[in-house]
């Protein structure tokens, strides 16, 4: 790790994809997403030596094939958009995982439907990991809930998607985007060189077997083959890849369940509750697909809230996982206004005495 500073979380987030060699930024402007291309547009002019470069689409759909483009020649590339600029660049999800090219995007999530608001929301959950493209297919989503993660999963998101050769989701919300928080900034590894990765398009060589994109099928059977190849990637990334914490769940009877900048409140909601003597503990999902299953494997005879800013999205992946459903219990928040952790411990109070 690197040093030590004061920074937002966008601004804290592009240093570290910076770090993590990403030198191909191509973006669209879009709140609260906006410091991130602002922070690749000032590098590129003041660290001409880091041979940055920062591209200004015309529009989300073009700033999205421009990513897959440049990963189609091995290179690190990557976008920061939210909810709107993520809709239309569905599209090339679908054909980024369809032709193995390990692209990051960054979603900061803000409130919808629609244009909605500039604040805060976790609506797009379905969207990302569900798959907002056609096809059958998947992408790795990861959810920081700190800017020291943000830092920390931005790293570790392209070597994901390098070692998986599959675009990755680095889902934050407006709130982490925009708060200070004191963190480490890693340092840089070293990478290999871009043409010499499996992703990279080239043609015959004396020592190197051709590599192209294929995203269009050839019949029935070649396609129905190629795609089972996919499923198994997928089948290997969902046994591999279940990242989660946990909180307290030892002697607990309520299990809270949230994500993002809602676990930070769910957190202290939790110590105020164990203030009080009730037992509560935590699940706190970091990849949210593949869903982190394991984290409930074995747990019974307890009770689950979830909690989100939306509607309830993540708690139908929350259902899958427990033994029974009839044990969760959902509170959502919408319009972009977070909950205050009392907010979160009265819906525990009345868990407790159901």
């Amino acid at each position: 790790m690197g040093n030590q500073v004061f920074m937002q979380g966008n601004e804290a987030m592009a240093e570290s994809a910076i770090r993590a060699g990403c030198k191909l930024f191509f973006g669209y402007p879009i709140t609260p997403s906006s410091e991130v291309p602002e922070y690749y547009a000032r590098a590129m002019r003041e660290r001409p030596e880091e041979g940055i470069t920062f591209i200004q689409a015309e529009t989300e759909v073009a700033a999205f094939n421009m990513v897959a483009g440049a990963a189609a020649t091995g290179h690190r590339a990557m976008t920061a958009t939210s909810g709107p600029g993520f809709s239309l660049g569905q599209e090339a999800m679908s054909y980024m995982s369809a032709a193995d090219l390990p692209a990051v995007i960054v979603e900061i999530m803000r409130a919808g439907p629609a244009d909605g608001e500039i604040l805060a929301a976790q609506g797009d959950y379905f969207q990302a990991t569900k798959g907002g493209g056609h096809g059958d297919y998947c992408n790795l989503v990861l959810a920081p809930y700190s800017v020291q993660e943000l830092c920390e999963l931005m790293q570790e998101s392209f070597e994901l998607a390098e070692k998986y050769r599959n675009p990755v989701i680095l889902l934050s919300d407006a709130t982490l985007a925009k708060m200070r928080e004191s963190v480490e900034l890693p340092g840089r590894p070293e990478l290999p060189v871009p043409s010499e990765l499996p992703n990279a398009l080239r043609g015959c060589g004396k020592d190197k077997e051709p590599h192209k994109v294929i995203t269009c099928g050839d019949g029935a059977v070649q396609w129905g083959a190629f795609n089972d190849r996919l499923q198994a990637k997928y089948q290997v990334i969902r046994e591999a890849e279940e990242r989660w914490e946990s909180y307290n769940l030892e002697d607990a009877d309520i299990i809270l369940v949230a994500y993002g900048s809602m676990a930070r409140v769910c957190v202290s909601a939790m110590n105020l509750a164990r203030a009080e003597g009730i037992k509560v503990g935590m699940i706190r999902p970091i990849s949210l697909w593949p869903f982190p299953q394991k984290a409930f494997a074995g747990i019974t005879g307890k009770k689950f809230l979830v909690c989100e800013l939306s509607a309830g999205q993540m708690v139908e992946d929350v259902k899958l996982s427990v033994e029974n459903k009839r044990d969760v219990s959902f509170f959502g928040k919408l319009g972009g206004t977070t909950p205050s952790p009392k907010v979160v411990l009265e819906q525990i109070r009345k868990m407790e005495v159901c």
